[in-house]
This record gives C-alpha cells, structure tokens and sequence, in this order.
C-alpha cells in the first residue's frame, strides 16, 4: 500500500502533505446539498471504477473510502484514504475523462453525490469552492502521474509509434507509465501474459486487460474520453485553430460573448506554455504558475462557457465559400465557420548535429516536463539555448538532475532571457552556464551518453557528459496547409493588419469597403493570434491578449459583414447574426 496505512478499524486516512486532499468545511456542504442527494454506502462498494466516465462528484458525509489503482489486477496499490469531509474524483471529473482509479468503500456511511454537469456550474459559481476543488484535482493528477498510475505504452524506445504515443499522453497531462520493450524486464511478462506479438507494438494497455494495437492519437482520445472530433462537426460562428494560451483565450472570451465557438488542436491543449515547468511573470500569479495548471484553468474556463474543445484534430484545409470558411480535417471531416482564428503556435526547432536523430524521444527532448524529467533522474542532464523557455528547463531539470548544463550560443545571457530567470539561473548551485557553447555531435548507440562542444569564439572542442538532452533553440510556425491560402511571411508567420495590406485580394475586399482589421490576415474574418502571427511578442501573456482582442475584431467584422449581407437581400449571401461584445 503506497498511500496508507491499514490499522485496526480498517485502512487510515491519508495525510494531506501536499494540499491534494482537503476538508470541504460544513458551510461548503451546505452549499452543495440542495444540487445533489445524501445516500448510503454499503462496505466494498464500489463508487466508480478504473476506465468508466465520471458521473457524479461524491463527497463523504461518513465512513471511509479507499481509492484503488489496478483494482483486481497484479499491480493493485493504494493511491488514498479519505474520511468525513474530503471528496473524490480528480482532474479528469472536470474534464469529461475516465477515471484513472477506482474508489472502493471501506467504512460504510453515507456520500453527498452531486451529478457532474451541477457540479461543473457551481465550480464556476462559486470562485472559493472552485479554486479549492481545482486546486485538490490539479494535485491529484500530478500525483497519479508521479506514481505511473493509468494506461500503459508497451513499445520500443527505437519505434517512432511508440514516442507519438508518448508524446501525445504527455503533452495530454495523462496519467500513464512506459514499459520499455528493449530494457524493461516487465515487457516479457506483458508480452506473454496479453499474447501479444513484439511485432504488434506499440500497444496501450487499458483498465487492467484491454489491449490497443497501435492506436492512433484519436483513438486513444477516444478511449480516455478526450473530447476528439465527430464526424459530423458542424457550424460555428467562431472556429479557433490550435489551443494554447491565444486559442483558449479566443475561446473563453468568444463562447463568453455568446458566439458558438470551437477551439481544435492536433496534439494537446497548452501549445508550448503547456510544457513550461514554471512562469513567474504572468500577471496576477506572484509566486508563478506552472503551464500545466494555467492551461487546465482556461480548458475549464471555456468549457463553462460551452465552448467547443476538440483534441487530436488536426486541420488540413481553409476554403472560402461565399461569407463563411470551411475547415478540412486530416481525417477528411468537415466544419463551416463565419470566422476563424488561427492560434496554432510554433513548433521548437530540431538541432541538427550527426547522431541525434535515433536519440531523439529516448534522450533527446524538445520539451521539459515531468515524465522526461522521471527519466533522468539523479544524472547529469545539458539544456540548449538561452531564451526564457531555456532558463526555465534549465531551473526546474535541477530539481531532478544531478547537474545541469546551460549550453548558450551567444556571449550574454541576459541578451535573450528575462532578468529574474538570469538571476535565478546564475544562483542555482546546480546549473552551470556555458557561454558561446554548441552542440557538435552527439554519443550513444541506445541512449545519450556524452556530447561534444565547441567553443565557437577560440573552435576549442571537448566532451561533456550528459544522459539526456533538452534543446530550446527558436521555433517555426505551423503554416504549411497556409502556404496557399493566404500570406505569410519569409519565415513563414501569418501577416496581419497593415503588414497584410499590400497582398491582400482587392477585390475580396472592396464589397466590405475597409483593409484588413489589426490581427486579421489578407482573408476577411480569418485572423491570428499568438506566436504564429507575424511579428508577435513571444510571450504567454501577449499570446493570451491577443486571443482576447481577436474576438473583439471578430465582432467588428461580423457587425459590418452582416449589415452589408443583410443589405443584399436574399439572393446575397446568407444573413449572419450579429453580436456585441459582453463587458469584461
């Protein structure tokens, strides 16, 4: 048992050491009684189980409740104890996910149970509750996948299926353990146990004995309860492409506003903030705010707004047609909007030195969160690039490593980074910083043992030792499928406002009598946000301001699109309901 302790009258409670598992004060039961119903618990009840959608939030009025991971299985374990006061559930309860646990009755008493959806409008109600039940299920989720509890990825380190999978329950904030098939002497007994043939993995195991062959990023979605696209998606007033800070801000602050509103991404919510171990200069949060938590507050935020959020979806297509667009997806589904915003962020780029390629996703990360940090622990670990999301790996691998090295191009640090992560980077008694550094080669057949360095001022080389490798060294935007749709820039970032005046079609533009609006691009209600748009501050809060303000031109666009549509008559185009936006 990993999490309590068992005494004479049963399992004890779980101390909350980390702020995971508070008490609801019996003013805070008050509130929630009317909104659900008091039952009573038989011993060895189960109240959900491992793998099944959440339905009600519980909370436990008495008797005792004992939160179980693998119940039946061969790997079961106590995650937590809860008594009187505490509640169950976590992270994925608010999301629409599967339990990741099962929760098994011990003492038996009675539970306030309150139906998800009622649950859902109160956290949004009541900003005390709801910050306090966020707070417990953020804590729980980091713990679950701390503990490798969830689903589990059976693959080769070498097979590229098995580091999408990875990457995907990542980037997903889901609970999972990796079962290395090359070196993990578990993988034999899985093979055999499940009959599965080493040429059939990856596979995912699920709920104790389901068994995904190679599942795509949609399909596991789909298992987990993500909410991947249907088929039929539909008409929105707002269609807004990727979800990290911009997006959800366009989200939050469109499905607010009223509109129906729609937020896609191909990989995960968060975009690359979702990856940031810690942010110290978003307003607002004096102590910092992880990536994780800040994108977990905006996902429920737009969902208590109703708006739309689909993950993996991946679009392929933009096509005008008469005064709306139709978004294509990759797999060939089809959704039609009155405006889109495009929030799709950048990509990091790869470092391209000889040897990297097979080390990539075994050692060698372009993102530093906690399952990558898991696998190094207690080594010595190197970070490329000196830009904020450098510093910030760089401060929060030191936490796991046993060293880090700092690995900067230029001759300054401070030239990039921002002064309080300079300050905190030179202190820490664990990085070491090495200025006008670069990667020349990397070592290791099966994982990263060493690389070699250039001083490029004196073109002195050494080696250095490192088992693992976190490269943050720029990025580029994801506008491929836009190359022929509207303008981009050399580097391939989206021109908006006067930068996109000169290129823009006049005679898409002379019926609404006006150029295109600040962030909209040379299509008229298609704009951008974020770091993908031309000329943007690559920072978390301008990402999120500009998401915000997108909404406000997207108002303005439908105000004057649909005072001239309305002016065409019937054989125009089709009326478009305007809406003014709400007041912050």
């Amino acid at each position: 048992m990993s999490s309590a302790e068992h005494g004479q009258g049963g399992p004890r409670e779980t101390p909350d050491q980390y702020g995971a598992f508070p008490r609801l004060s019996p003013e805070q039961l008050q509130v929630l009684t009317p909104h659900g119903e008091r039952r009573r618990t038989a011993e060895n009840e189960m109240l959900y189980r491992e793998g099944e959608p959440f339905r009600e939030f519980l909370a436990i009025l008495s008797g005792t409740v004992e939160i179980v991971h693998d119940h039946g299985g061969p790997e079961e374990r106590t995650v937590a104890v809860h008594g009187p006061g505490r509640f169950l559930g976590e992270l994925g309860l608010l999301e629409g996910q599967a339990a990741f646990d099962t929760a098994v009755v011990r003492e038996p008493g009675e539970i306030l149970a309150v139906p998800v959806d009622r649950q859902r409008v109160l956290v949004g109600r009541d900003p005390v509750l709801g910050d306090l039940i966020l707070r417990a299920y953020l804590g729980r989720r980091h713990l679950l996948i701390g503990l490798g509890a969830g689903f589990r990825i059976l693959g080769s380190c070498y097979s590229p299926d098995t580091l999408r999978l990875r990457e995907f329950a990542a980037r997903n904030r889901l609970p999972h353990r990796w079962v290395d098939l090359e070196k993990d002497k578990e993988a034999e007994a899985l093979l055999r146990r499940f009959a599965i043939r080493p040429e059939e993995t990856p596979v995912v195991l699920w709920k104790g004995d389901q068994v995904l062959r190679n599942p795509s990023n949609a399909e596991l979605a789909r298992i987990i309860g993500l909410p991947a696209p249907s088929p039929e998606t539909g008409r929105y007033d707002v269609m807004v492409v990727g979800a990290g800070p911009a997006g959800l801000a366009a989200a939050v602050y469109g499905a607010s506003d009223g509109l129906t509103t729609a937020v896609v991404d191909a990989v995960a919510t968060g975009g690359q903030a979702g990856t940031s171990s810690r942010i110290e200069n978003y307003l607002g949060f004096p102590s910092g705010i992880s990536g994780g938590e800040l994108i977990e507050r905006a996902v429920l935020q737009a969902r208590k707004f109703d708006a739309r959020l689909m993950v993996p979806a991946k679009v392929t297509g933009l096509t005008p047609q008469n005064d709306e667009y139709v978004v294509t997806f990759a797999d060939g589904s089809r959704a039609r909007a009155n405006a889109v915003v495009l929030a799709s962020g950048v990509w990091y780029r790869r470092l391209e030195v000889p040897g990297i390629d097979r080390l990539e996703g075994i050692s060698v990360y372009y993102a530093a969160t906690v399952h990558e940090a898991g696998l190094c622990r207690a080594d010595p670990v190197a970070v490329v690039g000196g830009g904020n999301s450098a510093g910030q790996a760089a401060l929060f691998l030191a936490n796991h490593a046993s060293r880090v090295q700092l690995l900067v191009r230029g001759d300054d640090l401070n030239a990039d980074m921002s002064r309080y992560l300079v300050d905190q980077v030179e202190r820490h008694p664990k990085i070491e910083v090495l200025l006008h550094t670069e990667v020349r080669r990397v070592f290791g057949s099966e994982k990263l043992e060493a690389l070699l360095v250039e001083d490029n001022t004196s073109g002195r080389r050494r080696e250095l030792q490192a088992a693992a490798l976190f490269v943050f060294i720029g990025a580029r935007p994801r506008t491929e499928w836009l190359r022929d749709v509207l303008a981009l820039d050399e580097k391939g970032f989206v021109l908006t406002g006067a930068d996109a005046q000169p290129l823009a079609d006049p005679a898409r533009w002379a019926v609404l009598g006006r150029g295109p609006l600040p962030l909209e691009t040379t299509l008229p209600g298609v704009f951008a946000a974020g770091d993908v748009r031309s000329g943007s501050v690559k920072r978390v809060a301008a990402a999120a301001g500009e998401g915000a303000m997108s909404i406000h031109l997207v108002h303005e666009h439908r105000e004057q699109a649909g005072s001239l549509f309305r002016a065409a008559g019937p054989e125009g185009h089709r009326p478009v309901r305007s809406s003014v936006p709400a007041a912050d």
